[in-house]
């Protein structure tokens, strides 16, 4: 028995990954640098922005999973 999978199911399973594989790995980095963050706020509390902007950094890594998923389909 021969199975098939069309190229509009591959193309999908594709930019599956691209998207939930950036997610995952900017949870991760997220997750870490937040808590490195908490720790340095908690002894010096002007260090606030400098934390939150290393917080929101990794999130990039998704809109570059969306870019590749946009590919794939487009």
């Amino acid at each position: 028995m021969e199975v098939l999978i069309s190229d509009v199911g591959m193309k999908a399973i594709g930019a599956a990954l691209a998207i939930g594989m950036s997610a995952m790995a900017a949870a991760i980095a997220e997750k870490d640098i937040g808590a490195a963050a908490v720790g340095a706020m908690a002894e010096k509390e002007e260090l606030f922005v400098k934390g939150l902007i290393m917080t929101v950094l990794p999130e990039t890594i998704v809109l570059f999973g969306f870019v590749i998923a946009y590919l794939i389909l487009g």
